[in-house]
């Protein structure tokens, strides 16, 4: 039996997302689908917090092409709530490489590549505190 659990999680909507006009798509489908947003806003992401966000990477040799990529124009940041909010929110998705993505997912639809994905979307609730937490302040989340 899968127990049910409300959770928030963090979405941002890539430059390749907002470079394609496909923002209203992406939100329009994770309304759809029952997912509140009780958190948005626009920034332009720094290289200090793309260093921090993606420390995982950050001594990988690629590194700087996502710094690259992910500066390259305002993006915007979601904090979703939602019943098993981050494993529904990555089935909507699909893979990581859009390439892999089955059509009906939204990478699967609007993805192109890899890197070109359309959307981050945290991997795991712990993930999800952390992130929300680096991109919000708390009195910019509403639920």
């Amino acid at each position: 039996m899968v127990k049910l659990f409300m959770q928030k999680t963090l979405i941002i909507l890539k430059p390749d997302c907002m470079a394609n006009r496909h923002a209203g798509n992406v939100l329009d489908r994770l309304e759809k689908v029952g997912f509140d947003i009780v958190g948005c806003k626009m920034i332009r992401l720094t290289p200090a917090l793309l260093r921090e966000h993606y420390a995982h990477v950050a001594d990988k040799p690629f590194y700087p092409d996502i710094e690259k990529f992910m500066s390259s124009r305002p993006v915007i940041v979601l904090a979703l709530s939602g019943i098993n909010a981050v494993a529904r929110v990555r089935d909507l998705l699909g893979p990581t490489d859009s390439r892999k993505a089955a059509k009906g997912t939204i990478r699967g639809d609007f993805g192109t590549e890899m890197m070109k994905n359309v959307v981050h979307a945290s991997d795991s609730e712990a993930n999800a505190r952390i992130e929300l937490a680096r991109f919000f302040q708390p009195e910019e989340i509403f639920a």
